[in-house]
């Protein structure tokens, strides 16, 4: 069965933007001092969000970025998390589409952000094109193929069955997939990139360790 999906929205992965979310832990540190906070974001052509998710940054392509603490800057020890896809998955429970009007309008905000494009109805493989697409970006930067490729547990987020890749560098998983819905909603699905210090969890399982891939995958991924 292709599980449908309402509504995808999402904005392009590039190299650029997987190079500089890879490149904040190493950045100069900044503290979790607002202004310190806000004279960076602007520096770097980003703004905040406070919309699509909250507490969040909008980089300068046009991504939603979140982080642990207030400042995603110079902290090896920090978690960030990248949002290039937002998608309402089809709730079988909800047969008279009670959440429709109001989550299409929170999808409608996803889809009129610049860069950004949207369908209505698509299937859970159009949403793994978008991460395919997004891996080949993760790639071109890390010059490696992802080191796993697990399909999502329902545990994880709502909607389709979906990828996830793993890449791993000397101190931090790179982590491609679709993610629970942080915003203000709560039934939506991120499609992100999180990049998180190996410490967050035990050494990467075994690859036919299903439960133990999900569960090392969670760890690192769930805000």
């Amino acid at each position: 069965m292709v599980f449908p999906v309402h509504a995808l929205a999402h904005r392009p992965l590039t190299a650029r933007a997987v190079a500089e979310l890879v490149g904040l832990s190493a950045a100069s540190c900044v503290s979790d001092d607002f202004d310190a906070v806000d004279a960076e974001v602007r520096r770097r052509g980003w703004s905040w969000e406070e919309h699509l998710v909250c507490e969040s940054f909008r980089t300068a392509e046009q991504h939603v970025l979140c982080s642990d603490g207030v400042s995603p800057f110079g902290d090896p020890d920090g978690r960030v998390f990248l949002v290039f896809g937002e998608l309402y998955p089809v709730d079988p429970h909800d047969e008279k589409m009670a959440n429709g009007p109001w989550l299409y309008g929170l999808m409608d905000r996803w889809q009129e952000q610049p860069g950004w494009s949207g369908r209505r109805s698509c299937t859970g493989q159009d949403c793994e094109t978008v991460l395919t697409q997004a891996a080949q970006a993760v790639t071109a930067h890390l010059g490696t193929p992802p080191e796993r490729m697990v399909p999502s547990s329902p545990a994880m987020a709502n909607g389709p069955a979906l990828t996830h890749r793993i890449w791993r560098t000397p101190t931090h998983a790179l982590i491609l997939g679709p993610a629970a819905d942080n915003g203000p909603y709560g039934y939506l699905t991120h499609l992100q990139l999180s990049c998180t210090p190996l410490a967050c969890g035990p050494d990467l399982p075994a690859a036919d360790d299903e439960d133990g891939l999900t569960d090392w995958i969670t760890t690192h991924v769930d805000w």
